[in-house]
């Protein structure tokens, strides 16, 4: 694992320019001061949210989506995004011939977003979009997932993954690498590296280090919001 990577995506992000149609979508994904109001005093909900797991929403670029792409190249079935923003990875996976290919997502304004994206590549009704906790989705017939979401989170969401996934899924990070697992092929350079990784050499990584004791884990760990 790059050590550096995390201070590397940070400095670009700071630097890089997004362009008017980049900053609207960041306006929309945000709700502004109407949504941050709405979110923070009159739900209680989000208020739960541990700040450490609360991830910023940066649209992911071109070469981020192409790298993420050529690392499920060759793999069919269901693909699921876990945390996927304005849905842009939900869509190339299915024109990719994923299916069904859905997005799971907890800020309803990004949800919007990412079913008007769907409508306008027409493919609405074609692809899922669900306003839920990813925590709280079962992940146990998954075979190919992907996330963009912040090393704090990835920390803690590498122990649900380990404990739900079948062995022959696939996991793809893009943006931040897992920090505790290895992966098994990386693609691109710099901020926009995606990394893959088999949950089958994971286990038996893991399964070795541990004497050949099954991972399990705390669903206090992870859990964010409680019903």
């Amino acid at each position: 694992m790059d050590d550096d990577a995390p201070d590397e995506v940070f400095t670009d992000l700071r630097t890089r320019h997004l362009g008017g149609w980049g900053v609207v979508q960041i306006a929309a994904g945000t709700g502004l001061a109407v949504y941050a109001m709405w979110a923070g005093v009159l739900q209680p909900g989000f208020r739960r949210v541990p700040l450490k797991l609360q991830v910023p929403y940066i649209p992911a670029s071109k070469a981020q989506v192409k790298n993420v792409m050529t690392l499920v190249r060759g793999r069919t079935g269901d693909l699921v995004d876990l945390g996927s923003g304005d849905g842009r990875i939900v869509l190339e996976a299915y024109q990719h011939g994923f299916s069904p290919a859905v997005g799971y997502e907890l800020n309803p304004w990004l949800v919007r977003l990412a079913r008007f994206h769907a409508w306008r590549a027409g493919c609405h009704g074609k692809v899922s979009y669900r306003q839920e906790d990813l925590w709280k989705v079962d992940l146990s017939k998954c075979k190919n997932v992907t996330v963009f979401l912040a090393p704090s989170v990835l920390s803690l969401l590498q122990k649900k993954l380990q404990v739900e996934l079948p062995d022959d899924a696939l996991v793809v990070a893009g943006r931040f690498p897992f920090p505790d697992w290895s992966p098994c092929r990386i693609e691109g350079q710099g901020v926009d590296r995606a990394w893959a990784y088999s949950m089958q050499a994971q286990r038996q990584h893991t399964s070795q280090k541990n004497g050949n004791l099954r991972p399990t884990v705390n669903d206090s760990d992870y859990k964010l919001v409680q019903e």
